[in-house]
C-alpha cells in the first residue's frame, strides 16, 4: 500500500523546447523557435558552482569555521538541526565532497540521457516535457518534468514506470535528492513513484547516499549562507531577525504523515519523504493538503 498520505494532481501543460535561451529559427513571421534552460523539477543535485560560479571546493575551511561556530553556540541555527549539521561540515572537506558528487551526478545525467534517447536504429529521440503550475524559476528556467519522447507504438508495450522521467530516473540513481516543492507537485501516481524510488535509494545507500557525510544540495546552500550570517554576527554586527533566521526559509512537510514542521526541523523528517513549502504557499498548502502539526 502507498504510504504517501497527500493527494495532488495539478493540471500542468506540455512544452517540446529544450536548451538555452537563443533564437533556433522562425517559420513565418509570428511563429519563432527560441530554446531554453531547465530547471528539472522536484529534483536536487549537489552544486558544481555556487554561489554564483565558486568552486565549492573553495568553501571547505568556511564550512568547517561554520562547524566550530555551531558547537560553540554562535550560529543562530536551534540545537537539533546543529547535531544534523555539525559532524557533515567539521570533516573539512564538506565544500570538496558537494562537488565531487555534482559532478557525478552531471555524469550520470548525461549516461541516462544517452541511454534513453537513442533509438534502437541508433537515431536520436526528441523529449517530452511537462510543466508544473508555476512555469519559470527566478532565473528564468522553465520548470518542467522531463522524459524520452516515446511513439505511439512504444508507449502500448511499456508501463507507466517504463515511461519514468529523468526526474525520477536521477533520483533512482541516488544522485538527485527528492525535492517537490508545494504547489509544483507531481500527481498522485507520480509522488508515490518519487517517494519509493527516493526510499530505495537512501536506504540502499545509492550515489549521493553512499557517504553519510554528504549534504544535499540544498542543504550545502544553506550552510554557505549561514555561514554568511554567522560571520556577521562573530564579527559583532548587529542583524535583525530576518536577517539573522533568513538563510533557512521553507516550511517542510512529511507526505506520509501530512505533518508541516517549521524551517529548522526539517531533519526531522526522513530525507524520501519531505515535500517544501515557501511561507507565503504555507495558508494556502495547510488548505488544500489537510497538513497538521506534528504530534
Amino acid at each position: 500500500m502507498a504510504k504517501v498520505k497527500l493527494f495532488w494532481d495539478p493540471a500542468g501543460f506540455e512544452l517540446d523546447s529544450l536548451g538555452k535561451k537563443r533564437l533556433n529559427r522562425i517559420t513565418d513571421g509570428d511563429t519563432p523557435y527560441v530554446s531554453v534552460s531547465i530547471r528539472m523539477l522536484s529534483i536536487d543535485t549537489p552544486e558544481v558552482h555556487y554561489p554564483g560560479n565558486q568552486d565549492p571546493s573553495k568553501h571547505d575551511a568556511r564550512l568547517k569555521d561554520l562547524a566550530d561556530w555551531i558547537q560553540a553556540g554562535k550560529a543562530p541555527v536551534n540545537a537539533g538541526l546543529g547535531a544534523h549539521l555539525h559532524p557533515k561540515l567539521a570533516t573539512g572537506n564538506a565544500g570538496t565532497l558537494q562537488k565531487q558528487q555534482g559532478e557525478a551526478a552531471t555524469t550520470e545525467f548525461q549516461k541516462l540521457l544517452d541511454q534513453k534517447l537513442t533509438k534502437p536504429n541508433g537515431k536520436k529521440r526528441s523529449v517530452f516535457l511537462q510543466a508544473a503550475d508555476e512555469r519559470f524559476d527566478q532565473y528564468g528556467r522553465l520548470l518542467a518534468y522531463m522524459s524520452p519522447s516515446y511513439s505511439k507504438k512504444e508507449l502500448s508495450t511499456m508501463s507507466y514506470k517504463d515511461r519514468a522521467t529523468f526526474n525520477l530516473l536521477m533520483i533512482a540513481s541516488g544522485w538527485a535528492a527528492s525535492f517537490p516543492i508545494f504547489p509544483s507537485l507531481p500527481k498522485y501516481r507520480d509522488l508515490i513513484m518519487l517517494q519509493e524510488a527516493a526510499e530505495d535509494a537512501f536506504e540502499n545507500k545509492k550515489g549521493a547516499w553512499s557517504d553519510p557525510m554528504a549534504l544535499t544540495g540544498y542543504e550545502f546552500r544553506m550552510c554557505y549562507r549561514l555561514w554568511e550570517v554567522t560571520r556577521k554576527l562573530v564579527k559583532g554586527e548587529k542583524l535583525g531577525s530576518r536577517e539573522r533566521y533568513g538563510w533557512v526559509g521553507r516550511y517542510c512537510v512529511d507526505m506520509t504523515t501530512r505533518e508541516i514542521y517549521h524551517p529548522q526541523d526539517y531533519y526531522k523528517v526522513k530525507p524520501y519523504n519531505r515535500i517544501f513549502i515557501w511561507p507565503e504557499d504555507v495558508t494556502e498548502a495547510v488548505g488544500k493538503l489537510n497538513l497538521t502539526p506534528p504530534a
